[in-house]
């Protein structure tokens, strides 16, 4: 073999080490047993999270205008992302925030997943710099960075009980600018087709009105869509 084919074949091997390492560092699952500290935004444990038993406990309010909340970073464009919750007593709902670039150089949600105790409905935040586009967030200013104005497009809500307190698997699959989402293996929204949604993932958001006795989160999953 030439040297120049050595160089070759060694620089593909790097390359692929690289590509196979980034993937690696996309691909993970938060077990919290123990907690991984540092994937979180929001430092854990506080007044309303924490691990107990093996598993995330949000519970009681925050004291301001939203419940208790927490962020996750993650990275990456195309990303399957799931995780499993349970409510612990009567009533509530949790929301589940994908937020990511908005096209014009900020960060802003992207999609909300409203998981409510009578059915499942998503809001769709995209963005514009048109100040009177028919879907702009009213009484919402343009982001200080990017200029551009949150649109909202809320989806009708699809009736089905989540009244009992079990387990539910939540899982969504973006690859470009489609979506797919899976409630407890079933399929709920089967390629919805949105610009924004091929925009860098940045953040999650676990946003849970789970009363006194509250919410369970647990497999928190990140995983790279392949080509």
């Amino acid at each position: 073999m030439t040297t120049s084919r050595c160089w070759m074949c060694l620089g593909s091997l790097v390359c692929l080490s690289v590509l196979t390492l980034a993937a690696e560092e996309q691909d993970w699952v938060e077990t919290f047993e123990p907690i991984h500290a540092e994937r979180f935004l929001t430092p854990i444990p506080n007044k309303n999270t924490e691990v107990r038993d093996g598993v995330l406990w949000t519970r009681g309010s925050s004291g301001g205008k939203y419940p208790p909340m927490f962020y996750l970073g993650v990275e990456g464009a195309d990303l399957t992302l799931s995780f499993r919750y349970r409510h612990l007593q009567a009533g509530g709902w949790l929301w589940f925030f994908v937020d990511g670039d908005d096209g014009f150089g900020s960060t802003d949600h992207l999609l909300r997943v409203k998981l409510l105790r009578t059915g499942l409905q998503l809001q769709v935040d995209g963005h514009s710099k048109d100040p009177a586009h028919p879907q702009r967030q009213m009484k919402r200013e343009a982001d200080a960075v990017s200029g551009a104005y949150r649109l909202n497009e809320v989806l009708p809500l699809q009736p089905l009980s989540l009244q009992e307190n079990v387990w539910h698997e939540v899982k969504l699959t973006f690859r470009g600018d489609i979506l797919s989402l899976h409630l407890d293996g079933q399929l709920y929204v089967d390629a919805l087709k949105r610009p924004g949604f091929k925009g860098q993932k940045r953040k999650l958001l676990w946003m849970q009105n789970g009363g006194e006795k509250g919410i369970e989160l647990d497999d928190l999953r990140v995983s790279a869509v392949q080509p």
